[in-house]
Order: structure tokens, then sequence, then C-alpha cells
């Protein structure tokens, strides 16, 4: 499997942060860690062999990328305001820093030129930020594999709201998104995919929630609710990837 390393100095957070890219050839996809992980652990944790087959088959390629999750939503005891604004700049990291470098990258491995959409994919809190980057901006990722994520962002800030807040909450704001909205038709174009499992430390609650009001806006996202034996861990998402991936690799 070809891969390739990188760092760089980030002006949106002030620091140096790393990149580890799988793949030779095909569709991006931006694997996001789980809650205070790093770049490393698509590898770490197996998740290239799981890969392996559609990466070496020029399917796709995985740009695994850097969290910065201790410092705000793990951070239980700094001021939510700042903490918030920290994940704010590393959600500006993503859209102008990495996004760019994943689009020449890409484009000069596969030939091509324009702008490719770009699929995240995580797991557990990895999911959480998969698929607010999804719903926030459908310009740039073109489909999204969230799986056992936790979609509300109480659970880590608990009362503490303001805008910032509010547009990293996807519970909070597609409760509020009007029918006509023009974001409704970019999601219809592209592939969304959401699981849970119902067994032990999974969040069903707002991954319902979210799908209540997918339906009730006509998102057609596919949700899947597997069984009360899948727990929130990384056996299942190991063979829900292979269920998945040939669905969001697959050309219209």
């Amino acid at each position: 499997m070809e891969t390739f390393y990188t760092k760089w100095y980030s002006e949106n957070l002030n620091r140096d942060m790393e990149i580890k890219v799988y793949g030779h050839h095909g569709k991006p996809i931006m694997f996001i860690p789980c809650q205070d992980g790093r770049f490393f652990d698509f590898e770490g944790f197996g998740m290239d062999n799981t890969f392996s087959p559609w990466i070496e088959s020029g399917q796709c390629m995985v740009f695994a990328i850097d969290s910065i999750d201790k410092e705000t939503w793990s951070d239980k005891n700094g001021d939510p305001y700042w903490r918030i604004r920290k994940h704010e700049q590393w959600i500006n990291y993503i859209t102008r820093e990495v996004v760019p470098f994943i689009r020449n990258y890409v484009n000069e491995k596969n030939g091509w030129e324009g702008f490719p959409g770009i699929k995240p994919f995580g797991c557990s809190m990895g999911a959480t930020h998969t698929l607010n980057l999804f719903l926030r901006f459908p310009d740039l990722f073109d489909g999204c594999l969230a799986l056992s994520g936790v979609y509300n962002a109480s659970y880590f800030l608990g009362d503490y709201m303001d805008e910032v807040v509010y547009r990293n909450s996807p519970t909070d704001y597609i409760q509020n998104m009007q029918p006509g909205h023009p974001f409704i038709e970019k999601y219809n174009m592209h592939k969304g995919i959401v699981c849970c499992g119902r067994g032990a430390w999974e969040d069903s609650w707002s991954n319902e929630h979210m799908k209540y009001h997918f339906e009730r806006l006509g998102i057609r996202i596919w949700f899947d609710f597997w069984g009360e034996d899948v727990n929130h861990d990384w056996p299942w998402w190991h063979k829900q990837v292979p269920y998945f991936l040939p669905h969001l690799l697959a050309d219209d």
C-alpha cells in the first residue's frame, strides 16, 4: 500500500499538524479519529487493513488527520466559550488548509482537474465531527460515513450555548432547519451514511433525533440502526466499514 506522510504549520491553529495518506488513486476519504485521537489511529487500530481492498484497487485514498479534542470537547475544566472557539479554529484548519491539500493531491494522482468532493469518515467522536462537517459544508464534502456518533453538543459542553456551539450541534440546527433550505438539495445529491448500534455505550437518542428531522425535511441520508448486541467499539466498526464503503464509493 502506497503511503505518504506530511505536516505543515497551520496558520489557523498556530502549530504543526500532521497527515498520513494511504493509497495511490481514487476518491478521497478523510479519516477523523475518535475522541482525543491522532492521525496514526487509522493504522494503529487496523482500519488500514479493513480499507485495504478499496485502497489497493485504486477506488479510494484515505487522508488520516489529527484532532485537537483534548483542548476542546474533552477539556471539562476549561471555559466552554474558548473551548468551542478553539474547535472552530480546527474547523477552519480543515476547510481552509486540509481540503485544498486533499484536492491538489487527489487531482495530481488521478490526473483530474477541478474540485473533487471529499468524504469524511469517523467513528465515535470522529463520527460527530464527520456529520457536522458534511452538514455544514455540502460544497466541500459530497458524502460521509459516520459510525456511532453523538450529535448534541450538550453531551460535552453541558448547558452552555452560544452561536458557535449552535453551529457545531447538529441536533440543534437540524431541528430548526425549514423545508426549502438550499442545503437540502445539496445533501440529496450526496451520499450520507449514519450508523448506530443499540448496545453498550451507543447514543441512539441523538441518532433517532437526526433521523426524524431528516425525514421531516426530505433529506435522503441512509440511517442504519444495528442490534442490541452492537456495542460502541472497534470490532463493530471494522464490520460496518466493509458493509457501507461500497455504497459510499459507488458511482451514481
